[in-house]
């Protein structure tokens, strides 16, 4: 299936998500190095799950590149995902709502975006199966 102009969009997007989690990840590793950890198993730990979440979220956007649905779906589950920890950011003892909202922000653009792709595909795959013309 042709991926729209918002479905590669979104895709950018996600892979730049991908790309900060490889950078966080790589930041983990250079604190284990330097000794900068309390707990060498936990920080080993984070440090795996961290690039596995980058490995998915990757994924998600060649995915999401190609025009797969499967990629939407799953980037859509980590926007949300991300709108938990901001949810986190800007509530409790220790609330920061600037940089919830840092965190948010990206998220609500990429989930509108993904909504708006799968929309896109799916008058696209209708318009191809010969139901008619795509509507509006």
């Amino acid at each position: 299936m042709r991926t729209t102009t918002l479905g590669r969009i979104a895709a950018v997007l996600v892979g730049l998500e991908g790309a900060g989690l490889v950078a966080l990840t790589v930041w983990q590793v250079v604190a284990v190095v330097s000794g900068d950890t309390a707990s060498i198993d936990s920080a080993l730990a984070l440090i795996v799950l961290t690039a596995v979440g980058a490995a998915i979220v990757i994924a998600f956007a060649v995915a999401i590149w190609r025009g797969q649905s499967w990629g939407r779906s799953g980037a859509i589950v980590a926007q949300l995902l991300v709108l938990a920890v901001a949810l986190g950011a800007a509530t409790g003892a220790y609330a920061e709502p600037t940089a919830a909202l840092m965190i948010a922000a990206p998220a609500v653009v990429v989930v509108v975006l993904l909504i708006l792709a799968a929309r896109e595909a799916g008058r696209a795959a209708r318009a191809e199966a010969g139901d008619g013309e795509p509507t509006a």
